[in-house]
């Protein structure tokens, strides 16, 4: 009896949106497993949001197909809306009511009997730390409060789904610290994350796979691994207890490049597991000791850099 794969959360083939004689999206396929992080990637203009309001039916693309939470974009747009959520680059907090009046205003619009508002708004305000600021004015709350507010009001209707547009952009490294842990726990309970970032630390540290938006379409996917090893650039670092095992490396490593007052070698290297077994087993086959090994690859901006080009030039927080 074979087990059958779960449909992903998110599967789109060449979609396409034109403003004018300006092409966004040109094409664009992408597939999000469930119960993942998927980040997309890309400077200012390069076609984010346009995916985000097209696969939240909040915007018709021009051609294409497209499968959300199992329903068709065109033709179910309805049972969509039902089974996402979105938090957008601008917060949809109402500043002049109270956090849980906030709270239950989302759930009144999600047809949620009174009883059962008034529990989701205290579940989500435990959950997100703000039972102590539940009855003041949200006009009060700090840029990373509105932030867990705004996040809070878009899981009243429980989605499996949830676009997540730049949503740390603004907040302090404390605030977007806790964002992170936040969107963490969302996808240990079985939520599908799809996240764009100018932030590149955080697709580096929340996605489970990263896609590179360049003019509409996507030119690398993978994890953030994978995406790093495809830059050169990438070494491996030893270090050596005597100039002795030094010299005796270098015979072996014939790529290496030396630094004699370090007493270590740098040789070109993917990081993957195959290449550093290989050359261990060099070594370790002339019994040359090596004090220590380091590991180093190109990070996320490299990447950037490398697969936008000219686009680069465009706006990228690499904080």
């Amino acid at each position: 009896m074979t087990s059958t794969q779960p449909p992903p959360a998110i599967v789109a083939t060449g979609l396409r949106r034109s403003f004018g004689d300006h092409v966004v999206l040109d094409g664009l396929d992408l597939h999000v497993p469930r119960g993942t992080v998927f980040s997309l990637l890309g400077a200012n203009g390069a076609g984010k949001t346009t995916t985000v309001k097209i696969l939240s039916t909040l915007l018709r693309a021009d051609a294409g197909d497209a499968r959300v939470a199992g329903h068709d974009l065109a033709r179910e747009p309805d049972a969509v809306r039902a089974a996402i959520g979105v938090t957008g680059q601008f917060s949809a907090v109402d500043k002049l009511l109270t956090g849980e009046e906030n709270l239950r205003l989302m759930a009144d619009l999600h047809q949620l009997t009174r009883r059962d508002g008034r529990r989701r708004a205290a579940q989500l305000l435990e959950q997100f730390d703000l039972t102590e600021a539940a009855g003041k004015p949200a006009a009060t709350y700090s840029g990373g409060m509105l932030r867990r507010l705004d996040l809070a009001m878009t899981l009243v209707g429980s989605p499996q789904v949830i676009f997540l547009d730049e949503p740390t952009t603004g907040l302090d490294p404390r605030s977007r610290r806790a964002m992170w842990q936040i969107v963490r726990d969302l996808v240990a309970g079985g939520v599908t994350i799809f996240l764009t970032t100018q932030y590149l630390e955080e697709a580096d540290e929340l996605a489970d796979r990263i896609a590179v938006l360049d003019r509409g379409r996507v030119v690398a996917e993978g994890t953030a691994e994978e995406l790093k090893r495809r830059i050169p650039g990438g070494h491996v670092r030893l270090r050596f207890a005597d100039p002795q095992c030094l010299d005796a490396a270098m015979r072996v490593l014939n790529q290496a490049s030396r630094d004699n007052d370090a007493l270590a070698l740098r040789v070109p290297s993917d990081g993957s597991l195959r290449s550093l077994r290989t050359l261990i087993g060099r070594l370790d086959d002339q019994a040359i000791e090596v004090d220590e090994l380091s590991v180093h690859t190109p990070d996320l901006d490299d990447v950037f850099l490398a697969l936008t080009g000219d686009s680069a030039n465009e706006k990228v927080t690499t904080r």
